[in-house]
């Protein structure tokens, strides 16, 4: 993600154009991050692509970004076809991220982890950042290292599960189509599972 380094290859959204704005900005990858909820992974990560193209632009700007017009940027986001199913909150929430860059690192996405000299450094400082809970800034950590080469000490143990090799958890794990389907595929088993924990058993009949 840094001139210096080979330019990942990224399939993320799984359409070519979308993948490689991934694969050359950090502001993208970390919206596509944002975006990852309540809908399919590689909608989510085709969203920068959209706004980008929506914006007239080769890129996101994170200054650009914050600077819009509230209103104007939820509709930019809401246009078929909308970049997420609840593009006005979503369209909130890349502002605030946006903003937040803008302030704490001069609109620079890449020096979120470029200078971390751990993976906890890393995580905290993904954790601070709008919209990114434990859960989604472990996951973006564990993609940072297994994509991108971002690789800090202890940021698989930072990670936690999402970060352990040859696992299929989440978005970091998707190198293509074959690989989707295996993260989707435990993402349901996942949801099956706790939903099973949680149904309220039968009481027996007094054996």
């Amino acid at each position: 993600m840094s001139p210096k380094s080979t330019t990942p290859d990224i399939h993320l959204a799984q359409q070519p154009d979308a993948d490689a704005l991934l694969a050359r900005s950090p502001l993208a990858a970390l919206v596509g991050m944002l975006l990852d909820q309540q809908v399919p992974m590689e909608w989510a990560f085709s969203g920068p692509y959209t706004i980008a193209s929506r914006l007239g632009a080769d890129d996101l700007d994170a200054h650009e970004i914050a600077a819009r017009d509230p209103e104007e940027f939820a509709a930019l986001l809401s246009e078929k076809p909308a970049v997420h199913r609840y593009p006005g909150s979503m369209a909130q929430r890349v502002q605030q991220l946006c903003r937040f860059l803008a302030e704490e690192y001069g609109g620079d996405a890449e020096a979120v982890w470029a200078d971390a000299a751990t993976g906890k450094e890393l995580l905290a400082r993904l954790q601070a950042l709008p919209g990114f809970g434990k859960q989604k800034a472990q996951i973006f950590l564990a993609l940072l290292g297994k994509q991108y080469g971002v690789r800090p000490a202890g940021w698989r143990e930072a990670a936690g599960a999402y970060g352990e090799q040859g696992s299929y958890r989440s978005a970091a794990d998707i190198t293509g189509p074959e690989s989707l389907a295996k993260v989707r595929a435990h993402k349901q088993e996942t949801k099956a599972a706790a939903k099973s924990a949680t149904k309220p058993t039968k009481a027996s009949n007094g054996a």
